[in-house]
């Protein structure tokens, strides 16, 4: 075991990185950073030290409102990531089956590895709308399940999951004694139409979220795990041997996002709003490619009738555009292409790939 988790690694997060750097980068699967000096802080009130052993109480019963759930069932992380792990690392035994979703984010597989779980894969087609098909979840469930791992929305394709598929999933995994983790760090992006959390579907849901990907607020790590007490109690002490507490400053800055979020919500929308337009238009005028239009998302992810390895290579090197080829996710016919960044330079980009694809 140890041997093993000595050359656990991943590879994506690795060629992320260490990208070098390109005069268009459309890599990125969030929406551009938030200026600070937008958010009304007052820098001499804040402090480098304070109370917060398990959780900053404000920061946890500002999560707790957002959510609208009890401050108990509230454990805070250093970003989405960071609470995956820690979700699974107190969820899963050694040798326990975890259920993963495929195509589907690396790191959450990677990190189930990591913690010596036995990883089983199920589709979601893009024939189906990258839909969860639940008669093969069902057969591939077995009393060794442990956990079934999601996202939504869905990364990449950014597709929606009903509430009545949650629901059905949230009985399938109590059948067998599991529990379903939802990464949820893209379903802000519905803005106004966000429906409650997952969290909320049962006793067998355990949600991951933070403010990273849709507000522009990655640098403050601002993550969080929604979970049962037994299991928040379990995470608390699992991260006493890897965080141990969170940088107090950051969790009070994000106390103050939290108080502003509509505000910044706004914000995103109205980049979003310009950036799904001029994504959409590319979908319809760009040879060789079959793409949805974006609804919610902040990428889009389109299918070549070419290796996307080798394209991605060909556009780094002859148009300098970076985005995603998306043989990590586990769909090698695919690239990923983040439309969440500057409107100037993703209309640059976009241009720059309908003329590669043309050429």
């Amino acid at each position: 075991m140890n041997e093993r988790r000595s050359e656990m690694r991943s590879s994506y997060m690795h060629w992320v990185k260490t990208l070098p750097p390109a005069q268009i980068n459309l890599a990125n699967s969030g929406v551009r950073n938030y200026s600070l000096s937008e958010l009304p802080v007052d820098f001499q009130s804040l402090t480098l030290c304070g109370p917060g052993a398990y959780g900053y109480p404000p920061l946890l019963d500002a999560i707790a409102n957002k959510c609208g759930v009890d401050p108990n069932c509230v454990a805070t992380a250093l970003g989405t990531s960071m609470a995956n792990h820690l979700a699974m690392a107190a969820a899963v035994d050694p040798g326990d089956e975890v259920l993963i979703e495929l195509p589907g984010y690396p790191l959450l597989w990677e990190t189930a590895e990591y913690v010596g779980a036995s990883v089983r894969f199920f589709e979601r087609l893009a024939e189906t709308g990258f839909a969860v098909n639940l008669d093969q979840l069902r057969r591939l469930v077995t009393p060794r399940t442990r956990l079934i791992v999601l996202t939504n929305l869905h990364n990449p394709s950014c597709a929606l999951l009903d509430q009545s598929t949650l629901s059905s999933i949230g009985e399938l995994a109590q059948s067998v004694n599991a529990r379903v983790l939802i990464d949820e760090v893209y379903l802000d992006l519905l803005f106004d139409n966000i429906p409650e959390t997952s969290f909320k579907l049962g006793p067998s849901f355990v949600v991951t979220n933070s403010l990273t990907k849709v507000y522009g607020l990655s640098g403050l790590r601002c993550g969080w795990i929604l979970a049962d007490p037994d299991l928040i109690g379990k995470i608390h002490r699992m991260n006493d041997l890897f965080g141990v507490n969170n940088p107090y400053v950051t969790d009070q800055l994000s106390c103050i996002a939290l108080a502003h979020l509509p505000q910044i919500a706004a914000w995103s929308r109205k980049l979003l709003d310009a950036n799904r337009a001029l994504a959409a238009e590319f979908i319809t005028t760009a040879p060789a490619i079959i793409c949805e239009p974006p609804r919610y998302g902040t990428v889009i992810f389109p299918r070549l009738n070419q290796p996307a390895s080798q394209f991605c290579r060909h556009l780094r090197e002859q148009y300098d555009v970076i985005v995603t080829p998306a043989d990590f996710f586990g769909a090698p016919d695919r690239i990923r292409i983040g439309i969440g960044g500057d409107t100037a330079m993703l209309t640059v980009g976009l241009e720059k790939i309908r003329e590669a694809l043309s050429a």
